[in-house]
């Protein structure tokens, strides 16, 4: 019985059960946003952090990394680099939302939809992103399955 609460419930099963929470959010998320990149592009437009040139090269690209990086850590394919990508779009995202935050912007956020008038951001969304981004910290520098 001891065995099997510390598999349920040891280090390598909370950097397990942190993989696949962060692999299948940042897997729907890319997703959802590469199903509609024109939404994505406005959504990307709203937080006026990027020059024009790029809106449309974030759009596409983003989305396509957050699901290969998703599929790794859930699969364990190339571990520390899919963690390494979830991590830094994280602070990216952090930082972001931060900015916009301050700026006293009235934006949707992005994250799981592409709709302008739905899910705007807001100072909870930084404590969510801000624990996400401890979970990818874990899992890359604790997973020892790579």
């Amino acid at each position: 019985m001891r065995r099997i609460l510390s598999i349920l419930f040891g280090r390598k099963a909370l950097i397990l059960y942190f993989r696949l929470i962060l692999g299948v959010m940042f897997i729907y998320a890319g997703a959802v946003k590469i199903i509609d990149p024109d939404g994505f592009a406005q959504s990307i437009y709203n937080y006026h952090l990027l020059p024009g040139w790029m809106i449309n090269i974030f759009a596409v690209m983003l989305p396509w990394i957050e699901v290969v990086a998703g599929i790794s850590i859930v699969f364990g394919i190339w571990l520390q680099g899919g963690a390494l990508i979830i991590s830094g779009l994280l602070l990216m995202f952090v930082c972001a939302l931060g900015i916009s935050l301050a700026r006293g912007l009235d934006i949707s956020c992005g994250c799981f939809t592409t709709n302008p008038v739905r899910d705007p951001i807001n100072w909870l969304y930084m404590v969510r992103d801000s624990a996400l981004l401890f979970m990818s910290g874990l899992v890359l520098f604790f997973d020892n399955n790579s």
